[in-house]
């Protein structure tokens, strides 16, 4: 159980997704199919984008990015969890821990800066088409693919700081299955978490709400000027490009609002089973439909396979 009060934290236990072991055994199945298409899914959308020369557009140079952000993001949450449902004792070192957040804040983090970017690219194909070919160059896309990271590898620096800057002494036992920062401020022995619980907050705000803002109005322009095209099937080509990335935008950037965006959810002492439940639709589910929503819902994708 924990460590003794004056003792500082060498390691974290978590109690999972399930403490029942017919059940963990149960659930390894699926969660190591949906592993196993999520890695393959998106080695497939790299190569494939890397080797056909028909792909090296704008848009399929940020869905290479987005695909290897996606693989290193499921890579370091799930392969863990697999373990740990072979196991009775879940534990994690203080520094595992700690590089796991940094990681998974970094990857995923870049992913919610590449959907806005990847709006931005929409709105200017849709609305700006003459325009596209001298607004979208290779320069301009290397940087919003830069800034991109640059802005995940900001907020995990932030959020990975201001989370172990926290005495972690006695308790150690984590109610999640994997490291995250609002989990993880439960166990903090400090009386005030507050500037730290700020400090997330204003964080989610940067990298959740404000990329929201970007693809409501990028999408608002976009259907916009699609209701005004004279042809159906320029219209249909136009909402089926866009929808793919749409449902990829609700999906990811929905569950994620719900889990960081709590003003109250790092105050109370307990993790409630429904924001673990959300937590594994954004780290395992959303990653694995990324991979399908865009191959299979586009033709360019599948013509290259």
């Amino acid at each position: 159980m924990g460590e003794e009060n004056q003792t500082f934290v060498a390691e974290f236990i978590f109690l999972g997704l399930s403490q029942d072991l017919q059940t963990q055994i149960l659930l390894f199945i699926p969660f190591l199919i949906i592993y196993l298409l999520t890695v393959l899914g998106n080695l497939l959308i790299i190569i494939l984008i890397s080797m056909d020369s028909r792909l090296h557009t704008p848009m399929y140079f940020f869905l290479r990015n987005l695909s290897f952000a996606g693989l290193c993001f499921s890579t370091s949450i799930v392969p863990q969890v697999l373990v740990h449902f072979l196991v009775k004792r879940k534990t994690i070192s203080f520094f595992g821990c700690m590089t796991q957040i940094i990681v998974f804040l970094l990857v995923g983090c870049t992913e919610c800066a590449l959907l806005a970017v990847m709006s931005y690219d929409r709105y200017v194909a849709v609305c700006k088409p003459l325009h596209y070919s001298t607004i979208m160059t290779q320069k301009v896309c290397l940087q919003l693919a830069i800034g991109s990271w640059a802005n995940g590898a900001l907020v995990s620096l932030v959020d990975t700081t201001f989370t172990f800057q926290l005495p972690y002494q006695g308790q150690n036992i984590i109610n999640h299955h994997f490291c995250e920062p609002p989990a993880l401020l439960k166990l903090a022995s400090a009386d005030n978490t507050y500037s730290t619980e700020m400090a997330i907050f204003a964080m989610g705000v940067v990298i959740l709400l404000a990329p929201v803002c970007l693809i409501l109005v990028s999408y608002w322009n976009i259907i916009s000027t699609v209701i005004q095209m004279q042809s159906g099937e320029e219209r249909l080509k136009a909402f089926s490009t866009c929808g793919s990335h749409l449902t990829v935008v609700v999906l990811f950037y929905g569950s994620a609002i719900f889990a960081y965006m709590q003003p109250n959810c790092k105050t109370t002492r307990t993790t409630k089973e429904q924001d673990k439940m959300i937590s594994v639709f954004y780290t395992v589910v959303t990653l694995m439909l990324n991979p399908i929503i865009y191959s299979l819902r586009n033709k360019d994708v599948k013509g290259a396979l």
